[in-house]
């Protein structure tokens, strides 16, 4: 007798309705996370489309937009993007002091969907600073930020004999210690010795010269006590030399001892 086997029937399992919810449902979320990306960093909505520039008076702005624009352009995987919130407001910032030595303060802020507001102020001259046949403004930093043409003869001026280097914008000429003390001493002649004054010469770290309007000089070292200097000042032109001797000055000597040296020309 043979006996016959029949092949066993398999049920095949059907795949659970859950999992078909929960592969859609991670598609659907892959696509709104995917949409809200494209969005924010890809949509023309944010793209910076504007730059405005407040607070210049003779800085280029043209120029200065031309720099931020050329800061704006980023790359995600292979594709550029203006987008605002990818500025780097601080590198901007650091590029435009680098790039233009008028500013002295410069703040960007983001102007929500498409601007970048950018407030400049610039410096303002402190002194005038000579060297050879040029003269530029100098800031409270002692750093050149703009040459000058058309100076008043009797503007106060200030040099370094020491300084033969060709300078350029940007360029610190002057310690902010040693350009401060040249200053109040200019001041001090001039309002209380009643001293008009034309130019102060840094000789060397132990020597400054102050010229004055007449024509005579005075000699300062900076690295003793100033006022001492100034007092000794005081009691020679009281005291000894006439105002309408003056003129016959070659210079005051205030460096050493305890009294000031007077130096007449010789005709």
């Amino acid at each position: 007798m043979v006996k016959t086997f029949r092949k066993p029937y398999r049920i095949k399992k059907q795949k659970s309705i859950i999992s078909y919810r929960f592969f859609w449902l991670g598609i659907l979320i892959f696509v709104i996370l995917f949409s809200i990306f494209y969005f924010l960093f890809f949509s023309q909505t944010f793209q910076v489309e504007k730059i405005i520039v407040t607070g210049e008076e003779k800085v280029a702005k043209e120029d200065l937009k031309l720099l931020v624009e050329e800061k704006l352009e980023k790359k995600i995987l292979f594709f550029k993007t203006k987008c605002i919130f990818l500025v780097n407001l601080n590198e901007i910032k650091k590029d435009i002091l680098n790039n233009f030595p008028r500013v002295a303060e410069v703040e960007i802020g983001r102007g929500f969907p498409d601007a970048l507001n950018i407030v400049v102020v610039e410096k303002f001259g402190l002194a005038v600073w000579c060297q050879t046949e040029q003269c530029f403004l100098v800031d409270n930093e002692g750093v050149i930020f703009e040459e000058i043409f058309d100076i008043d003869p009797k503007a106060f001026k200030i040099k370094n004999l020491a300084l033969v280097s060709e300078l350029k914008l940007g360029d610190k000429v002057i310690e902010k210690e040693k350009l401060n003390q040249v200053l109040d001493i200019e001041s001090k002649l001039r309002d209380n010795l009643k001293i008009p004054l034309t130019a102060a010469t840094i000789v060397s770290e132990e020597r400054f010269n102050i010229k004055t309007l007449e024509g005579w000089e005075i000699y300062f070292n900076p690295e003793r006590d100033m006022e001492w200097q100034l007092t000794k000042l005081r009691a020679v032109l009281e005291e000894e030399i006439l105002p309408e001797n003056r003129k016959n000055l070659e210079y005051i000597e205030l460096r050493f001892g305890n009294f000031a040296n007077p130096k007449y020309r010789d005709y």
